[in-house]
């Protein structure tokens, strides 16, 4: 009777596990691409980012790639999304087509005068949340340095448990030459900022290392 009962527990917990949700399994990543001023002349690095993630997401997986401008909190920013379908020869055509459109972009953008990090971030999480991605990722291609135009309010507590925020590419401003501390203390301030959200913060400024972004 016993034998019975422990392969029956067995069996079930089996089956429990075939019939998971995939989605836990699944991969959301949201790219914000910052086109404030000369920093828009990076973008052709962000291209490189971009191909890196459509070779290695999976079928179920979701992208999403948006803009940093004046005021990033919005749907409209958003340049291209997919969640990749599991047949081959379908997820192929549409990761030609988000890459594509991102080419476009790139190639037309025109630099934002101000520059809304907080709000993208804001956007992201949104967005992500919905997707119910069992991985969640947020990429910052960024200085990160937020100017806000006058009215914009952005102080909101980031709600971060469970995902993985992550700043690539933070180059140095001229400023930043005169004085090292501005740079240390701004990664340093968006590093708390994420953390006390309950987030995970990273940063990779190295491109040649984009294989660690999906470490955690």
């Amino acid at each position: 009777m016993k034998r019975f009962i422990v392969i029956t527990i067995i069996t079930l917990a089996v089956f429990m596990v075939g019939c998971s949700d995939p989605k836990s399994h699944s991969k959301g990543v949201y790219m914000l691409l910052d086109t404030s001023g000369t920093y828009a002349l990076e973008l052709k690095k962000a291209q490189s980012i971009l191909n890196y993630l459509l070779g290695v997401l999976q079928p179920g997986d979701t992208l999403a790639v948006a803009r940093i401008d004046t005021g990033s909190f919005s749907e409209k920013d958003i340049i291209a999304k997919m969640t990749f379908d599991g047949r081959p020869s379908v997820a192929n055509n549409q990761k030609r087509v988000f890459q594509k459109t991102i080419n476009d972009f790139v190639a037309s953008v025109k630099s934002s005068k101000y520059t809304d990090i907080s709000g993208g971030i804001l956007q992201a999480i949104e967005y992500l949340n919905e997707q119910e991605a069992g991985r969640k990722y947020i990429l910052i291609f960024s200085d990160l340095k937020q100017e806000l135009a006058k009215g914009y309010k952005r102080n909101i507590a980031f709600q971060l448990t469970g995902f993985n925020v992550i700043a690539l590419n933070v180059t140095k401003l001229r400023s930043d030459n005169i004085d090292p501390k501005k740079y240390q203390d701004r990664v340093e301030n968006w590093r708390r900022e994420v953390e006390t959200g309950g987030g995970s913060w990273r940063r990779i400024n190295d491109l040649e290392n984009l294989d660690h972004i999906f470490s955690k």
